[in-house]
């Protein structure tokens, strides 16, 4: 177990055996926090390059399969999460972070090796495959590394407020520094340049893991439920392609569109059925007992759908709509950033006004959803000052709901089943993004093929924007044709704000105890529940 008498970096121990010294376990933190961030990175950072990869590899259909650079990535990382989730717990976090890692790695190189999009979007997969279980199980690993709480006291295990911090701004960041980075990067270099330069961190942090990372045993094995991955991620395939597909490739009520709904439908019956009958099922259906990771699963799913529509469609917009490149679009991305660090002082003022942090979650939601509704409005000729200051809200918001919510799920859970909560969060955060990307980028399709004219000249090919003949064109059709563009980001954005509100509401019903401050403390302190209620748990959620 972790010896935490001696601060936040403290050695490892297995019952009287030394695991990991000092040394050790702050070479481990910082591999996991790198590889952290480039696995979130590098599921935004093509939401900035993804337009240049369009116009380098297919220029005239590449906005139709972009969303699957980014669904494709998201797709495969949601489905493997819970399996790592629970193979972390059975067998170890090593070997499955080893793994995850060596097939990040292959999948990084693949990608900057790509010559078309079909390979892209093939290799994109790959990447998501090993991106899924560096998510779950370097949380699982600083959820364990840094608890507050001894192995063997009662109650679930509580990770430290500064690996709630760390998650949060290493989610934030990614998500922020994703499109800045992959502007830099493109226009400085090229768009390979993004997945190629990934390889010697990975490199280094794989060797970190293997000859330093060693944690306590579990000698116990039992089952793992792959039958139940299976379904989950065929209702996830299912569910991903009636969203992409549906009212654009095949009408709604379609054979095609109809039979995949079903057979999501009758999936996700049979994964429920299975994690009820399984002896050692997928997910615990009694975590669901739990009225805080009850509430996060539809937030987390809900979120996602939100979020889905700032990422990607920010960048678009200044860069299709305004004409910047990818690092000029990715400057005034990185204002996200600056919000996302500014959140942890306006979360704590927030958790302290209103004693209950679940009222953080609400007011996420609506500061995305004011600021994504107002982005409704964006015109040709918008202020870049107003959309740096949109997108500084917009980051405290995100802060505030993704790393802190994720520690207030861990902390309210036992520790037996901290690894297969955390992924199943991930897990709904990723469907419900991929959901947002394939939802997205059917109304901005749609939404072209309707008012896409005669009158943006060679710009319009059958209702697809060509969005390498824009430079080309005269000034009246250049205008008509980046003025529906924005038209279109601009419903995607009011969406996305409707569907951020909706997530931050979901919060309220989660049950927990008040918060107030202890004296001499600036820091809000727990008030006992009422017997009646069901106690909070969570990790102190106390903002420091």
């Amino acid at each position: 177990m972790t010896d935490t008498t001696k601060g936040m970096y403290a050695p490892v121990y297995d019952g009287p055996v030394l695991l990991m010294s000092t040394a050790k376990v702050k070479m481990v933190a910082a591999s996991c926090i790198t590889v952290l961030l480039l696995a979130i990175l590098d599921i935004n950072i093509v939401s900035a390059v993804a337009w240049k990869m369009v116009n380098d590899l297919d220029p005239v259909h590449g906005i139709s399969k972009l969303p699957w650079l980014t669904s494709c990535y998201a797709l495969a990382d949601c489905i493997v999460v819970p399996l790592y989730g629970k193979l972390a717990d059975e067998y170890g976090t090593k070997p499955l972070m080893v793994f995850g890692l060596g097939v990040f790695t292959l999948g990084s190189l693949l990608c900057g090796l790509a010559q078309n999009m079909t390979e892209l979007i093939i290799f994109r997969t790959v990447q998501g495959l090993g991106a899924g279980g560096l998510t779950a199980i370097t949380l699982v690993v600083t959820g364990i590394l840094f608890g507050d709480q001894e192995e063997d006291a009662e109650g679930p295990i509580k990770p430290s407020n500064a690996v709630g911090i760390g998650a949060s701004v290493m989610f934030g960041l990614g998500l922020a520094l994703g499109p800045t980075l992959g502007g830099l990067i493109s226009d400085s270099l090229n768009w390979r340049w993004v997945f190629l330069l990934n390889l010697p961190i990975l490199v280094a942090a794989f060797l970190v893991i293997v000859f330093a990372l060693k944690m306590p045993t579990n000698p116990v094995r039992r089952k793992v439920d792959f039958l139940g991955a299976a379904l989950l991620g065929g209702f996830g395939a299912c569910a991903l392609l009636v969203a992409e597909w549906g009212g654009a490739r095949y009408a709604w009520g379609s054979g095609t569109i109809v039979s995949l709904a079903v057979g999501a439908g009758l999936l996700v019956v049979a994964f429920v059925w299975r994690q009820v009958t399984a002896p050692e099922p997928l997910v615990s259906l009694a975590l669901m007992r739990n009225s805080v990771f009850r509430a996060m699963v539809p937030m987390s799913l809900i979120a996602g759908v939100g979020v889905a529509g700032g990422l990607l469609y920010v960048s678009g917009y200044l860069q299709v709509g305004r004409g910047l490149s990818t690092g000029r679009s990715g400057l005034l991305i990185v204002c996200m950033a600056v919000g996302i660090l500014a959140s942890i002082p306006v979360a704590k003022g927030i958790v302290t006004l209103f004693g209950k942090f679940k009222y953080l979650l609400v007011a996420a939601g609506v500061f995305q959803a004011v600021v994504l509704v107002l982005f409704g409005r964006l015109g040709p000729d918008t202020s870049y000052w107003l959309i740096g200051a949109g997108c500084f809200v917009l980051g405290i918001g995100m802060g505030q709901s993704l790393g802190l919510g994720l520690q207030y799920m861990q902390s309210s859970v036992d520790k037996e089943d901290l690894g297969v909560a955390t992924s199943s969060l991930r897990f709904c955060q990723q469907l419900g993004a991929t959901a947002g990307f394939a939802l997205y980028s059917t109304i901005v399709a749609r939404y072209l093929d309707a008012h896409l004219g005669s009158a943006a000249g060679a710009a319009n090919v059958n209702g697809n924007l060509d969005t390498s003949a824009l430079s080309t064109l005269p000034a009246d059709q250049y205008r008509a044709a980046v003025g529906v563009f924005i038209d279109a980001t601009n419903v995607v954005f009011v969406v996305a704000g409707v569907v951020s509100l909706a997530a931050g509401l979901v919060a309220l019903v989660i049950r927990e105890q008040r918060y107030r401050k202890s004296a001499g403390d600036s820091s809000p302190a727990p008030v006992p529940a009422p017997a009646a209620q069901e106690p909070s748990l969570a990790a102190d959620p106390r903002v420091s």
